[in-house]
């Protein structure tokens, strides 16, 4: 269905190599391509403008599920008076309108680097992911005030049987949802999206206390109503820390170690790497770019050298599905690390001394 999508928002097919090595190429261990004379190529979409396609697609469908969710609990909310389905129905609004700042920044994430941003537009899907978490925490506040005041000035409220029916039309809606944008999230590596879509998840979960709520007006309690509208509020509070660790670590440019060893193993596939001694990596959106530093031998010439880290990059790009770029730093075995690219203290003419790390 997803490229129905991409056909639908319109895209340009073609064949074409690896964008990391546009001649042809082998998967040998450091020789090339001509010693096994094996040339292929991969798809004919763009992997950036697919998996973008897709976020999009996710998030357009989430948003529609979920806005129809919430209007039906909010009708329901204005003709029973409940605190609990408002904490509920507050919470599954800002989720939905969470889509839009994720939508805007898979929109921007299409457009191509330009000489400002070199690096294209892919962190926007980070600033996003933070909006997302304030979107979230503003719906923990507003349905945290009205539990409280609700239980300094007690109303109990009616149509429980409907109150109950719009917490399991939460809970279906919001399942629905999570079990939608954690899979493409994964699919396409977006921080941003899997968050959004553990955060769909635990609001299902609310939306069942809701129903729990009614029950026990039901028997007699109302102040039940408010308790679960406060225990809501601290479930979204619980969702904004998950949230906020997940996406500033990417905006501080965090990895997971695994990730880093996975980037070395894939180098050292290449028989003529001897070791590789840095290893670089950060997310740009859900598009990951590397840097390392390679050891081969000196007596190797330049091109052979750029064989080699061609072959680098191709064993790179097979090992991770997402990675955007990679840059790969060629050294001798008799200068292999950064401390050799230091430069020492040193003067220019009569300037003051200085040194280049």
């Amino acid at each position: 269905m997803w490229k129905k999508a991409l056909v639908w928002l319109g895209w340009r097919s073609q064949s074409h190599h690896h964008p990391h090595a546009p001649e042809p190429h082998g998967h040998g261990h450091g020789h090339h391509a001509s010693a096994h004379g094996h040339v292929h190529t991969h798809g004919a979409v763009d992997p950036v403008l697919a998996t973008t396609a897709r976020g999009i697609w996710a998030l357009k469908w989430s948003f529609v599920i979920l806005a129809m969710t919430a209007t039906l609990q909010l009708t329901i909310v204005m003709l029973s008076g409940s605190i609990a389905l408002l904490a509920d129905t507050i919470h599954n609004v800002a989720d939905a309108v969470t889509a839009v700042p994720l939508w805007i920044a898979f929109l921007f994430a299409r457009r191509r680097a330009n000489a400002r941003f070199t690096y294209g537009f892919g962190r926007v899907e980070d600033l996003a992911g933070v909006v997302v978490v304030l979107i979230i925490m503003c719906s923990a506040v507003v349905a945290g005030y009205e539990a409280i005041n609700r239980l300094q000035y007690p109303q109990p409220p009616a149509l429980l049987g409907w109150v109950a029916a719009a917490g399991l039309v939460g809970f279906l809606g919001n399942e629905w949802v999570a079990v939608f944008r954690i899979r493409v999230g994964r699919d396409i590596d977006s921080a941003a999206l899997i968050a959004d879509g553990y955060h769909a998840r635990t609001d299902g979960i609310t939306s069942l206390a809701v129903v729990l709520g009614a029950l026990g007006v039901w028997l007699g309690f109302p102040v039940v109503d408010p308790l679960i509208g406060l225990l809501i509020t601290a479930i979204i509070f619980g969702i904004v820390w998950q949230s906020t660790k997940t996406v500033f670590t990417r905006l501080l440019d965090g990895v997971e170690p695994a990730l880093i060893e996975e980037i070395r193993h894939a180098a050292l596939h290449i028989s003529a790497v001897h070791e590789v001694t840095q290893v670089r990596a950060r997310w740009l959106g859900h598009r990951l770019h590397a840097e390392l530093n390679i050891t081969v031998s000196p007596a190797l010439s330049v091109a052979n050298g750029h064989v080699i880290a061609t072959d680098v990059r191709h064993q790179l790009f097979h090992h991770l599905p997402h990675l955007g770029n990679a840059v790969i730093h060629v050294d001798p075995l008799d200068a292999s690390g950064e401390e050799h690219h230091r430069i020492a203290a040193h003067r220019h003419g009569d300037g003051l001394a200085h040194s280049h790390p």
